[in-house]
C-alpha cells in the first residue's frame, strides 16, 4: 500500500500536495485548479475551486495503480467534508488505527474531524473511483445562519463526526447542474457558489427539519388510528354487533349454545382491546 500525505491549508496547498504526490501536471484557469495525472502512481484527473473562505469544491475521477492510503492533516478548524461517491468505493478512518467505514456509490459521507488525528482515506488499486467533495468551513460571516446551523448539527464532542447514507436525489441534480453551467467568468462562479450553498442547505434540511416534515403525515395517521383504537377498546362484542345491525343478546346466547355449547353470557361483555 502506497502512503500519500496532504498538509492542512488552503486549496492552493492541497492541489500542490496532490500534484507532487501523484506526479501530475497542475494548471490553473479562471480560479479552477486542474491536475492531469498519467504516471506510475495513477491515471485520471482532479479538479477543484474555492468560491469563498468557507466553501471549496473538488472532483476526483481517477484510477490508482496501487492500494492507496491518503492521510489528510486535521486540526480544530478543519472543515466539514460532504463526500458524494458516484463510482467505486472509498473508505475513511480517523487515524491509521481507526475503524474504516466505506462510502459506496450513490452514497454521501459526512466527515468532520476537529482533533489532531488525521483523516485517512483508503482507495483500492486498479479500480476507478469517482467522487466529489464539498468542503465547508463554518467560520462564515456572510451567511451566519446557514454555517452556524451546520456547525451545530454536524458536531461530535469527541472531535470525530461521521455519517453515511444514500445520496439525496436533489444533491445529484445539483451536482449535475454544477458541472454543466454554460456561463463563464464571474457569472459562472456566482452560480457555482449558489448551487454549493443549496447542496449544504439540502444536507442540513435532511438531517434536521426535513425528516420531521416527511414523517409528519405518517405520525398524524398513526395518532388517528390510536385514537380510534382507544375508542373501540371500550366496546363489548355485543355492542359492536348491535351497532352493525345484528339482533339482540338472546340471539347470540342461543347460537353460541347450539353451535359451540358455550354460555355467551360469560364473554359477551369482554372488551375488544384489553
Amino acid at each position: 500500500m502506497k502512503k500519500l500525505y496532504i498538509n492542512t491549508g488552503g486549496i492552493n496547498s492541497i492541489f500542490n500536495d496532490l500534484k507532487d504526490s501523484l506526479n501530475g501536471v497542475l494548471t490553473l484557469e479562471n480560479n479552477q485548479y486542474n491536475i492531469q495525472v498519467n504516471s506510475k502512481n495513477a491515471n485520471g484527473f482532479v479538479s477543484g475551486i474555492s468560491l469563498s473562505r468557507q466553501i471549496s469544491y473538488l472532483q476526483f475521477d481517477i484510477v490508482f495503480n496501487d492500494d492507496i492510503l491518503l492521510s489528510v492533516e486535521s486540526n480544530a478548524y478543519s472543515p466539514i467534508l460532504f463526500v458524494n461517491c458516484s463510482q467505486g468505493i472509498l473508505s475513511h478512518g480517523f487515524g491509521i488505527n481507526g475503524d474504516r467505514k466505506k462510502i459506496k456509490p450513490n452514497h454521501t459521507g459526512i466527515i468532520r474531524n476537529t482533533s489532531n488525528i488525521n483523516n485517512v482515506f483508503y482507495f483500492e488499486g486498479y479500480k476507478r473511483v469517482q467522487f466529489s467533495v464539498v468542503s465547508c468551513h463554518t467560520s462564515n460571516v456572510e451567511n451566519i445562519d446557514l454555517f452556524s446551523d451546520l456547525n451545530k448539527v454536524f458536531f461530535n464532542a469527541s472531535g470525530h463526526y461521521f455519517n453515511v447514507g444514500p445520496k439525496n436525489f436533489k444533491i445529484t441534480k445539483k451536482i449535475n447542474e454544477l458541472n454543466t453551467i454554460p456561463q463563464k467568468g464571474i457569472v459562472k462562479n456566482l452560480l457555482r457558489s449558489r448551487i454549493l450553498e443549496s447542496i449544504l442547505e439540502i444536507e442540513l434540511d435532511k438531517h434536521t427539519y426535513g425528516y420531521a416534515k416527511d414523517i409528519k403525515p405518517i405520525i398524524t395517521l398513526a395518532n388517528k388510528q390510536i385514537t380510534e383504537l382507544k375508542r373501540v377498546s371500550n366496546l363489548s362484542l355485543l355492542e359492536v354487533f348491535s351497532g352493525a345491525g345484528q339482533v339482540s343478546r338472546n340471539y347470540f346466547s342461543r347460537v353460541f349454545k347450539e353451535k359451540y355449547h358455550l354460555a355467551f353470557s360469560k364473554i359477551y361483555n369482554q372488551k375488544l382491546v384489553s
